[in-house]
């Protein structure tokens, strides 16, 4: 059952909130430019993440004065009466303390509010925020686009690709930003919005803030700039920052997403949560560098670490241009997912390709099958296949299993066969294919 909205009193505006979960502890959510609560709750993923919250804490949130279900039409408030409406909607739900989690823009506000109330906020949480208005529009011309926006297409859901460089092109995604652009703020009153938030600039209080702070950020958010959040984190005494990949602004798109509710999870309660494992069907992608040790005695620390760096992007870079997942950094190689075996090995090509233009050589492995999925790894028997195999090419090779040659049965994909071999730590010898 969905939360009700209800009514807090803050001088004589009402604001719009909601409470909900099952947790021990209080969790103030403080929205982003704008919002509407109720509409939250018919985007899946995102009501997903809301009850996920909701399993650790006590959660309240709330529309801000002029946006969403409360009362519009009122002058374009300060951080002053801003604050005011957080301390409203903590009174109206009883809670005498809370951590304060400010998403984007509402992060600003967030902060603020733990400057000026220490003893109300247990701790502060900040996710893709910032502590200047040009971490997110950098120059007058990207602000004025907003308007012409705001003016033209308002309510149409066009801009989400902003917001989401990965998932904004989503018809049914951006059907469901159109009604929240819609129900969050009038054209008018989100351009007199943004001209306010255009002047925020919170750096001076930042050194007061004595709560415990954490920082999340996505180290390519395509809407607010990385800088942004290193920022908070520098400022801020003590704060921690954890960064995670993705480009998707929004804390509940994306492989990160579990990621990042575990490490909040893991502020509020104090406890890090016990991973949760999901069995799932995947092409499983290795990929080493060959005589890395070697390559990096013959360049020296320096220029090793630098091509290592474009090595890193490189791979980065394909993984993305061919929708793959990358699991985690080996040092010197990659282990990667895909959902099926044919981009995995178009993929691994153009890795090998793109990096023998920093005169590396790449072997990799590609098998498919049942892998254990958590939160920040894959494991299971698998894996540890297209790790064998990868160990039996030399440069340039990309080897499979004869599971996923068989797979791609009929792909235009060539192959010779290297026989059956036997891996490492595996019982049985494996028939094993060059992708050619």
């Amino acid at each position: 059952m969905l939360p009700k909205t209800q009514y807090a009193k803050s001088d004589d505006v009402h604001i719009a909130y909601q409470v909900y979960g099952s947790g021990s502890r209080n969790l103030v959510l403080v929205p982003g430019f704008i919002s509407q609560i109720e509409t939250y709750w018919e985007q899946p993923e995102f009501a997903k993440w809301l009850e996920r919250v909701g399993q650790f804490s006590k959660v309240a949130m709330f529309d801000k004065r002029g946006t969403g279900l409360s009362d519009r039409g009122v002058a374009v408030p300060d951080m002053d009466k801003r604050m005011d409406d957080i301390r409203a909607v903590m009174d109206a739900v009883g809670m005498a303390t809370a951590y304060v989690m400010g998403i984007s823009e509402g992060g600003s506000l967030a902060s603020v509010f733990a400057a000026y109330h220490p003893k109300r906020c247990e701790g502060l949480i900040l996710y893709g925020a910032f502590a200047q208005f040009k971490s997110w529009f950098p120059t007058q011309e990207a602000l004025r686009q907003l308007f012409e926006y705001a003016e033209e297409h308002w309510g149409s859901g066009a801009a989400l690709p902003l917001f989401c460089p990965d998932t904004g092109s989503d018809p049914s995604l951006q059907e469901w930003w159109g009604k929240y652009e819609r129900t969050g703020a009038s054209p008018r009153d989100l351009i007199e919005i943004m001209k306010v938030n255009s002047q925020i600039d919170i750096t001076e209080i930042l050194p007061s803030i004595k709560a415990s702070t954490l920082v999340l950020h996505k180290t390519d958010d395509g809407l607010i700039d990385i800088e942004g959040g290193r920022t908070l984190a520098q400022l801020i005494p003590g704060a921690k920052i954890v960064e995670f990949s993705g480009r998707d602004h929004f804390p509940f798109l994306g492989d990160e997403r579990d990621q990042i509710l575990g490490e909040i999870e893991a502020f509020v309660t104090g406890l890090k949560p016990k991973p949760v494992f999901d069995r799932v069907l995947a092409a499983v992608v290795f990929t080493d560098i060959v005589e890395s040790t070697s390559q990096a005695q013959r360049l020296g620390d320096k220029l090793w670490h630098a091509t290592l760096e474009q090595h890193d992007a490189i791979v980065r870079d394909q993984l993305m241009q061919f929708r793959g997942h990358e699991v985690k950094s080996l040092g010197d190689g990659f282990l990667a997912t895909f959902d099926g075996p044919g981009r995995a090995i178009h993929c691994a090509k153009a890795i090998s390709d793109a990096v023998s233009k920093l005169n590396l050589e790449v072997r990799i492995g590609v098998h498919t099958g049942e892998v254990e999925v958590s939160s920040d790894d894959v494991r299971g028997i698998s894996v540890n296949i297209a790790a064998r195999i990868a160990e039996l090419g030399g440069g340039g090779d990309i080897v499979v299993s004869r599971t996923v040659k068989d797979l791609v049965a009929g792909s235009g994909l060539d192959f010779e066969s290297l026989g059956r071999r036997k891996l490492k730590g595996l019982p049985e010898a494996w028939h094993v294919y060059k992708a050619v």
